[in-house]
């Protein structure tokens, strides 16, 4: 099964409370694979100029998911999604 990440930008505002009901759903769904805050950091690069970080994100969850419609199943609920907030959901190919 694949696994996908959800990306939660900083365009909404949930509260603490808000996550553990759908951390406990995640969990009990089984597709649930971890997750964490993003704090500060920078950009690396060899040679020229370093592009800055990008700074709307603010954490991720990795679940598994059959596929993208699958994935976007698992948004019900989510905290920054429930509060107007934008999450965006990718693919972790394994290549």
């Amino acid at each position: 099964m694949p696994d996908y990440i959800l990306l939660m930008h900083d365009d909404a505002a949930p509260g603490p409370q808000d996550w553990e009901p759908y951390f406990k759903r995640l969990r009990a769904s089984g597709a649930f694979q971890g997750g964490s805050t993003i704090g500060a950091g920078e950009c690396a690069r060899k040679t020229g100029a370093t592009p800055p970080v990008t700074t709307h994100l603010e954490g991720y969850i990795r679940i598994t998911a059959q596929d993208l419609a699958d994935a976007r199943t698992f948004l019900e609920g989510n905290p920054v999604y429930e509060a107007g907030g934008t999450v965006e959901i990718r693919e972790l190919p394994r290549d």
